[in-house]
C-alpha cells in the first residue's frame, strides 16, 4: 500500500471539498471520489458498482451516504455498503492527516 499526498493541509482539503460536496481526483492513476459530510472527508472509488456512473457527480446526505446521480443508489461512506444491499460495497480508501498534508492510501 502506498500513501499519496492529495492536499497540503486539512484546511486545504475542506476548501477544495466543501461540506456536503464531492470531488473526483486521479491519484496514482486511479480515479477516486472524495465526499465531505459532517463526519469528515471520505475517499471511495468514483465508479458506482451498480451501473458505472461517476459518484463524484452525486450528492451526500445527513446519514453519511453518497448518492449516485443515475439511479439514486445510496452507499454508506464508512462501511461502503449500499443501503439496501442491491450491489457490492464501494471500495474505500483510508485518509490520514499529517503535519505536512492529507494523504490517501492506495493499493500498490
Amino acid at each position: 500500500m502506498a500513501w499519496i499526498k492529495i492536499f497540503e493541509s486539512e484546511a486545504d482539503a475542506q476548501t477544495q471539498v466543501p461540506l456536503t460536496r464531492t470531488k473526483a481526483l486521479v491519484v496514482g492513476g486511479q480515479e477516486i471520489c472524495l465526499a465531505h459530510t459532517p463526519a469528515g472527508i471520505f475517499a471511495v472509488e468514483n465508479t458506482c458498482p451498480h451501473l458505472g456512473d461517476a459518484l463524484s457527480r452525486g450528492t451526500t446526505n445527513y446519514l453519511n451516504e453518497i448518492i449516485c446521480p443515475w439511479h439514486s443508489y445510496r452507499f454508506h461512506l464508512i462501511s461502503g455498503e449500499e443501503c439496501r444491499g442491491r450491489t457490492r460495497p464501494l471500495k474505500r480508501f483510508e485518509l490520514e492527516t499529517r503535519e505536512d498534508g492529507v494523504y490517501v492510501q492506495l493499493p500498490d
